[in-house]
């Protein structure tokens, strides 16, 4: 690359990150010397650029002369073509991260004035990435194969039998298994960071249900590992009792029958573990994991096969014992394999027991299909284990699918192998009173037995402490709650804080001792994780948006919901009680998340959901009017059209208090609409910072809506576009709503006449109703009360909009306590009483209470004629008079002199004198009744008189401005070709 090259690079950074550097020559050393000038970040592909320069000038194979311009030409070339495009080469690392949306770190910059030296180096080593077998199908093994199969297997079997067993295998081996093929459909839909199941659906449900749901799954987790480790301790007690340092006997009494029918009475001492040995050797053991667990993934992966290969040789010892028994000193009940024997256990037998399982008629618990539902139902959790570990995976979308139904395909096969075997092995009694016969077949020695139990407890355990910290760091690194930032990790690192805390709750449990209340709770949040990766899949599988191509292939939204109803059905059927506390406790995080989180879009479901039926919706109110019931105001507020507001104000304050009085409890939506003058291509950027702005006004004044800027040479060019395209369908603004221009005359403002006049007719012709504001800045706020009446003065047929304004209006807090007054105009004596009559019985038949009150045109110009010279309006009349005439002579001197007929904002009118006389008579008798009966009242509405045809704009502002003269707070209404309130039901 040549010098002109990397002046054109040089221009390229300053233009995008506002930052110049010194240009590279030829005699600087490899390390780039680079002066700050502004401060802003140096891009990753900035610094390749100076690297090639760098290589390409001072390298052994320089040249000078014209083979080396030629290849600068070349290059530039090259880079032009690439240039035409606009956006960044797919050739480069910054080019296919910012496809994926993914932050790109930069390295940090010098301060303003300082040369600083950047050696150019290889990028850095990332930590050991685990494959398919290490990453998630041993954690995966080492979860679900745990101390139920060797202690409690077995008499499962005798209490369901050998077919319902079958089928509690495969109910539970079912769930787990759509749960898997629902994981694999998410996990390959994209690339996946840490995580595992909270990432899944975090990005799926949205940020508060991953947070809920990520936050249960990681107590889960924490909390199984402390069981997983007092249920080690407690086998390794049991097999070697002498290893505990505090000692405790249960004295056992028994009646025994002697041959001659005498009974007596046996007392044995039977040791048992203490409560005080399992908490110091379970705080012990749970230290030592600590110590793997922060010795990193590396560290995990050697240890992990440790755990694994007893446990495997442990299993294949009970199945070789199995063909071997029954041996020598084998119990009575071991038959040995016999058809005999599966044929007597092959049905049920639910029964009594104590709570140690031995069966008694007396017992306490009662056994059930539902029951052994709960007591099995962990034997087949920790498929979530491979997910966990999403960060440190070399390729998720292949490993997670095939190493978690891999793990879950094989235990659920050891399971429902293991039915047969042990159906066929002993008597049902002895199925259902020795707690470890599997200790007891396997071949060659017991002891291997309990050596599986331990490391395969143990196995499990270092799984849980291993998952539940990345699963919290994954959690606080998407920066959704603050109170998490304390775990928070960089890329690649080890979450050592989160293990800390994790390594802090297993021991508080450690230390209980007792987890029975607690071991339901587990089960239930990682059924609760379960149900949510299989809604998750169903939600996408059944939006199936553009997005949605997972490579995964074999799912269908029909398994996911069954999944998920699956996982629902187990919650209740193991306990409603412990159901409705997980259930509650998910629901207190999600509520606090969304009142305390910070707001995040991940593209979930739920919006795409949103988008699909809005768009139904939209498509089912096809393009034909709505009926007069169904009928909603849609608002557009139009913010900025007269005056100047403060820079950091996009509207008017009151604008959003008064869109919200349009709405009933609420309910609607308003359109916020500003114009900028000027050219699109230039103010495009500031249109689209002045719509953020107005987005955020709109947020903090609590009000349903939206916002658009738009870009027009000029206000009334800039409107006309927006009332022909604004909305979609039946969705389009209605209402037409903007703030009176009482500062026109007092500012000298001479084109806002004929701007208020084209928007006001644009308007009728786009068939829009408009509301006109007066007294903006008097407009109650939220919290404050108004008393005294909303008077309407009903001129013209307006579809009813006035009325179901006034309606509106009395729904909120601060117009409560008024009440509606109804004037109307009758245009002889005898028609008044009929009129009022008429107007009463159709406010009744709309459900509207309100005073009418009937002003004759007689009664009216007497009033104004008795009172012209006192009355408040006179002057303004006469003041409006005098104008109307200088602007008329000023027209005609123009016209005269320049020979063309009147003109005014460039277009012909023609003025009939008598009748703008009569316009001005005929307002200003309007505005003294208002002023006669409306003194005190909150707020005056009065129907909006058209703009005159072919008169000057100057003079229907002249009309306008007297009409609303001395009337602090005014409504002009104008309705359109359309009722929107009905009579009927």
């Amino acid at each position: 690359m040549e010098n002109g090259e990397i002046e054109s690079a040089d221009e390229e950074i300053t233009s995008r990150s506002g930052r110049q550097y010194r240009p590279v020559v030829s005699h600087d050393p490899p390390v780039v010397q680079m002066t700050s000038m502004d401060s802003g970040p140096l891009t990753e592909i900035q610094l390749k650029n100076i690297r090639m320069s760098s290589q390409s000038e001072n390298g052994p194979n320089a040249t000078e002369g014209p083979s080396h311009g030629h290849d600068g030409s070349n290059n530039s070339q090259r880079e032009s073509k690439l240039e035409l495009f606009g956006f960044d080469s797919l050739v480069n690392k910054l080019g296919l991260k910012s496809m994926t949306g993914e932050q790109i770190p930069t390295p940090s910059s010098p301060r303003d004035g300082e040369d600083v030296s950047i050696t150019l180096g290889g990028p850095k080593v990332a930590g050991p990435k685990l494959g398919t077998m290490m990453g998630v199908f041993i954690p995966c093994l080492q979860n679900i194969l745990g101390i139920i199969y060797y202690i409690r297997f077995s008499w499962i079997v005798g209490m369901a039998g050998i077919g319902e067993a079958f089928l509690l295998v495969a109910f539970c081996g079912c769930c787990t298994f759509l749960t898997g093929i629902s994981l694999s459909a998410i996990a390959t839909n994209g690339a996946m960071k840490g995580g595992g199941p909270y990432y899944l659906i975090g990005r799926a449900l949205g940020p508060e249900v991953g947070v809920s749901i990520g936050l249960c799954f990681f107590l889960g987790n924490a909390v199984a590992g402390a069981m997983y480790v007092l249920g080690a301790v407690e086998t390794f007690l049991g097999a070697v009792p002498g290893a505990g340092f505090f000692r405790e006997s249960v004295t056992v009494v028994s009646n025994t029958t002697a041959a001659n029918g005498t009974i007596s009475e046996v007392v044995t001492t039977v040791s048992t573990p203490s409560l005080h040995d399992l908490q110091v050797y379970g705080v012990i053991v749970v230290i030592l994991l600590c110590f793997i667990v922060f010795g990193g993934v590396k560290i995990i992966n050697r240890v992990a096969p440790a755990f694994l290969i007893p446990v495997l040789f442990s299993l294949f010892c009970i199945f070789v014992g199995t063909f071997t028994a029954p041996r020598s000193n084998a119990s009575s009940g071991i038959t040995g394999l016999r058809s005999q024997t599966l044929k007597d256990n092959w049905s049920s037998a639910y029964q009594r027991t104590t709570n140690a399982g031995i069966p008694e008629p007396d017992g306490p618990v009662y056994w059930s299909f539902n029951a052994l539902v709960g007591l099995f139902f962990p034997a087949v959790t920790g498929i979530m284990a491979g997910s966990n570990r999403s960060a440190s995976l070399k390729d998720t979308q292949r490993s997670i699918p095939v190493g978690t139904l891999a793990a879950t395909l094989t235990t659920s096969f050891l399971y429902l192998i293991s039915v047969l075997l042990f159906g066929s092995l002993a008597t049902r009694e002895e199925l259902l009173t020795n707690r470890l016969l599997t200790a007891e077949i396997a071949w060659p020695l017991p002891a291997i037995i309990y050596v599986g139990i331990v490391l395969s407890t143990l196995g499990a355990a270092l799984q849980s402490l291993t998952g539940a910290p990345r699963l919290l760091a994954a959690i606080a690194n998407d920066d959704i709650l603050p109170v998490l930032n304390y775990f928070k990790v960089t890329e690649g690192g080890e979450p050592h804080l989160a293990t800390l805390f994790t390594a802090f709750i297993c021991i508080c449990c450690v230390v209980i001792g007792n987890l029975d209340l607690i071991t339901p709770t587990i089960t239930m949040f990682f059924l609760l994780c379960y149900a949510g990766v299989n809604l998750s899949c169903f939600l996408l599988d059944l939006l199936d948006a553009p997005s949605w191509r997972p490579r995964w292939k074999f799912h269908h939204w029909s398994l996911s919901l069954l999944g998920a109803l699956m996982c629902i059905v187990i919650m209740f059927l193991i306990s409603w009680s412990f159901t409705v506390v997980s259930l509650a406790l998910a629901s207190l995080i999600y509520y606090y998340v969304s009142i305390k989180g910070k707001a995040g879009d991940w593209g979930d479901g739920f919006k795409s959901a949103y988008f699909q039926l809005a768009l139904r919706s939209l498509r089912s109110l096809g393009a034909n009017q709505v009926h007069p019931k169904n009928w909603y105001p849609i608002p557009l507020i139009f913010c900025r059209p007269w005056g100047k507001l403060p820079e950091n104000v996009p509207c008017h304050p009151k604008l959003a208090d008064f869109a919200n009085c349009m709405k009933k409890k609420g309910r609607g939506m308003s359109i916020f609409v500003s114009i900028i003058d000027g050219d699109y291509h230039e103010l495009a950027e500031d249109a689209k910072t002045a719509c953020r702005q107005m987005s955020t006004y709109i947020d903090y004044k609590r009000c349903e809506g939206v916002a658009e800027i738009i870009v027009a040479p000029t206000m009334s060019d800039g409107f006309r576009g927006i009332v022909q395209t604004m909305g979609l369908g039946n969705l389009k603004p209605n209402i037409v709503v903007m703030r009176y221009p009482e500062i026109w005359r007092r500012e000298n403002l001479t084109q806002i006449p004929s701007t208020f006049v084209s928007i006001i007719n644009d308007c009728i012709i786009a068939n829009k109703a408009v509301v006109i504001v007066k007294g903006l800045d008097e407009w109650p706020g939220e919290y404050q009360r108004q008393y005294g009446t909303i008077d309407l003065y009903w001129i013209v047929r307006d579809g009813g909009l006035m009325l179901l304004l006034s309606q509106l209006l009395l729904t909120k807090e601060s117009f409560e306590s008024c009440k509606i007054q109804v004037f109307c105009i009758a245009e002889e004596d005898t028609e008044a009483e009929e009129l009022k009559a008429d107007v009463k019985k159709f406010l009744y038949d709309l459900r509207m209470q309100a005073e009418v009150i009937v002003i004759t045109m007689k009664s009216w110009e007497a009033h104004v004629d008795a009172g012209d010279q006192q009355d408040e309006s006179a002057e303004a009349f006469t003041g409006a008079q005098r104008r109307i005439a200088s602007y008329l002579a000023e027209m005609k001197e123009t016209a005269r002199n320049e020979g063309k007929p009147l003109m005014a904002d460039g277009k012909p009118v023609v003025v009939n004198e008598q009748q703008v006389d009569k316009f001005l008579y005929t307002t200003l008798k309007l505005n003294s009744t208002i002023l006669r009966y409306s003194r005190m009242s909150a707020v005056v509405l009065v129907s909006l008189p058209p703009p005159p045809l072919n008169h000057p704009a100057y003079f229907y502002m002249e009309y306008m401005d007297l009409l609303v003269e001395n009337v602090p707070r005014m409504l002009i209404v104008r309705g359109y070709r359309r009722d929107v309130v009905t009579l009927f039901t």
